[in-house]
């Protein structure tokens, strides 16, 4: 696995210090460029449709059966969400799989400690060896977490798959090769767990992060985010994610939010489909 580091973006919320290029590494309008390289894994097929038979099934347990049980799939994340028994990620990681197909590119768009990177990359993997996850955080340590959890969860094949960059995500189209077409771009604002919580997400990156998301997204591809409101600065950031968003043409966009009433600091879910 190779690394990328970018040196003083401007629109960075980290200054990263040089690091030598390795061998596969290019420089930018940036600054240097340290590279990470790719990661795959398994998982079922996440684009299997049920039958009606099957979804009449899935609404009579919903309705039968006792609140300690789970159910399959999206249904049983979305009623373990609503019941205050699942987390936001996890609903996001339900609808991923819906939208990536295996041998896809995908996008992680904010790496933090790695769980979002090892869940895209189980989606893309298989034998074809043509999936690809593309990676970035602003802070070093997010990769180092990030690699580390590939390093324990998946064998050294599937983690060629990913390639991580040190550099802000609103640069990601500067790192995806030419004429790929990505199915899927995930964004986890805020800060990162364990680390420093003054270091976060910013409204101004984010909209140009989700900016070059949409120029680089396939039809038929999603932009996922997550946003926390309960942290200094998280409230202003989705709602000016909200506010772009919600002028989105609906003849090429779907834009929908998923937000608990009653929790007024919980994480809102954002999501982007392109027609």
């Amino acid at each position: 696995m190779a690394f990328f580091f970018s040196l003083r973006n401007p629109n960075s919320r980290l200054s990263a210090s040089p690091v030598p290029p390795m061998s596969n590494g290019r420089p930018n309008s940036n600054g240097l460029v340290h590279h990470m390289r790719p990661i795959p894994s398994r998982n079922p097929n996440p684009n299997g449709r049920a039958s009606s038979k099957t979804i009449i099934s899935r609404q009579f347990t919903v309705n039968a059966s006792s609140s300690s049980h789970s159910l399959p799939g999206v249904d049983g994340v979305m009623m373990d969400y609503i019941r205050g028994r699942s987390r936001a990620t996890l609903v996001a990681h339900s609808l991923w799989r819906h939208i990536v197909q295996k041998g896809d590119t995908v996008i992680d768009a904010t790496c933090g400690n790695g769980n979002d990177t090892l869940a895209l990359l189980k989606m893309v993997a298989d034998d074809t060896r043509r999936g690809r996850v593309y990676g970035m955080d602003v802070q070093k340590v997010a990769l180092q977490n990030t690699s580390l959890l590939l390093d324990q969860s998946v064998n050294p094949e599937d983690k060629e798959l990913v390639e991580l960059f040190c550099l802000c995500h609103s640069h990601m189209g500067d790192v995806i090769p030419d004429g790929v077409k990505v199915r899927l771009v995930a964004f986890n604002l805020g800060y990162l767990p364990g680390a420093d919580k003054n270091i976060i997400t910013k409204s101004e990156t984010t909209l140009l992060a989700i900016e070059a998301a949409r120029k680089i997204l396939m039809p038929g591809g999603l932009i996922s985010i997550v946003a926390y409101v309960g942290h200094s600065g998280g409230r202003e950031e989705f709602e000016k994610i909200e506010e772009s968003t919600s002028r989105l043409p609906f003849k090429s966009w779907n834009c929908c939010k998923l937000q608990m009433l009653n929790r007024p600091l919980a994480p809102v879910l954002v999501f982007l489909f392109k027609k």
